[in-house]
């Protein structure tokens, strides 16, 4: 994300101007806009013109301000829809008419909220670091079908999906199995080279099952040399195999936690949720009165200065409800401010779709409350 212009203060009203420039910028930007904010972008109308044989309609290029009502997200089509009423006087739309604003990559907005809060402020932070980012790609590959998947700072995308039946290696099907499978690699190369920019990616890895990974690693080297694919040439090196239980997406908390591809990724948001999550379930399993969620329980810990690591989904976040979001952004800073670790996970990671299940908010301990871990808490709003 590129930040054009900032004038905010923490918890006051105030204007940032931003341009996406990645699809995972647009991630960002619908965890920052909601409902009450005006948000000024360029947008196109259709009008009606009167040429003097007929009407005809025009489509116009306008910059509107609108106050918002809805936030819509395509994360695969990288688009956000906002509506709400105009705000800007203009002889195309009236006033407090309704419009929707497509806000997409390299289109400049400006964002203007009446209070931004320190999650808002580490938002914006985040989303302009350009040091987050994880740079990571993996193709998910088992015999007939493939995923091949961008990992961001805050989002897992998935780029492609190839799938093929493949006839059986044995009896009278046994003849068209090679070019059938040859043809599947091939076509799972074509995806890596279209969705893989080696000037953004540090590291490809090839994981999944049995041994299509390594037939597919084999592929695509010998394919990058006959066909002379310069960038799959150059960053040879760039490219490993890891083990993984399926080729679906939620196996990459597995590619992500092996050991070799976590070194690739240690310092990255990515590397640290997968990290921590893991450190919560291994508290749960050996130490269960230091592992705690559920917004009651982890509330009742922070009372007690009792939390070494807060694991908060960016979904908590994504409410109307003013209170009950500034009680999280009070939770998240009174956990920082005690010296302890405060991670806001991306609900498009695989970590993240793990600490929802565990209701969106999971702490581990400085020491065991086993009183607490045996009581029903209710959440505090």
């Amino acid at each position: 994300m590129k930040l054009l212009q900032k004038s905010l203060v923490k918890d006051g009203q105030g204007t940032v101007k931003m341009v996406a420039e990645e699809a995972e910028d647009m991630w960002h930007a619908y965890n920052l806009i909601r409902e009450g904010d005006h948000v000024t972008a360029t947008t196109f109308r259709k009008v009606n013109k009167d040429s003097g044989v007929g009407a005809e309609t025009e489509r116009i290029k306008l910059k509107l301000t609108i106050e918002v009502e809805s936030v819509d997200f395509d994360a695969e089509g990288g688009i956000i829809r906002l509506r709400g009423k105009n705000l800007t006087e203009s002889e195309h739309i009236k006033l407090g008419a309704y419009h929707t604003l497509e806000l997409e990559v390299q289109r400049a907005f400006t964002l203007e909220k009446t209070a931004w809060d320190a999650l808002d402020l580490e938002r914006v932070s985040t989303a302009c670091d350009p040091k987050l980012s994880a740079d990571l790609a993996a193709v998910l590959i088992t015999e007939g079908l493939a995923h091949v998947c961008l990992v961001g700072s805050s989002t897992t995308l998935i780029r492609a999906k190839i799938e093929a039946n493949l006839p059986r290696k044995r009896g009278a099907a046994a003849a068209g199995y090679d070019k059938a499978w040859t043809k599947f690699l091939d076509a799972v190369l074509a995806a890596v080279v279209r969705h893989v920019d080696f000037s953004i990616v540090k590291c490809l890895v090839i994981a999944g099952p049995g041994f299509a990974k390594e037939q597919f690693k084999e592929h695509l080297e010998a394919e990058a040399v006959r066909r002379e694919i310069r960038a799959l040439i150059e960053h040879r090196d760039c490219i490993v195999l890891a083990p993984a239980s399926s080729a679906y997406k939620h196996s990459l908390k597995e590619v992500l936690a092996a050991p070799g591809i976590a070194s690739r990724i240690k310092d990255t948001k990515a590397a640290r949720e997968v990290e921590a999550l893991q450190e919560f379930y291994k508290m749960l399993s050996d130490e269960p009165a230091r592992a705690l969620y559920g917004p009651g329980h982890v509330f009742a810990a922070a009372e007690l200065g009792a939390i070494q690591t807060l694991m908060i989904s960016d979904n908590l976040f994504r409410i109307n409800n003013v209170e009950k979001r500034k009680r999280y952004a009070a939770l998240v800073d009174g956990v920082r401010e005690a010296g302890g670790e405060a991670l806001i996970f991306s609900s498009l990671h695989v970590s993240g779709e793990q600490l929802t299940q565990l209701s969106g908010i999971a702490v581990v301990l400085r020491f065991p409350l086993e009183e607490l871990a045996d009581t029903d808490v209710d959440a505090p709003f």
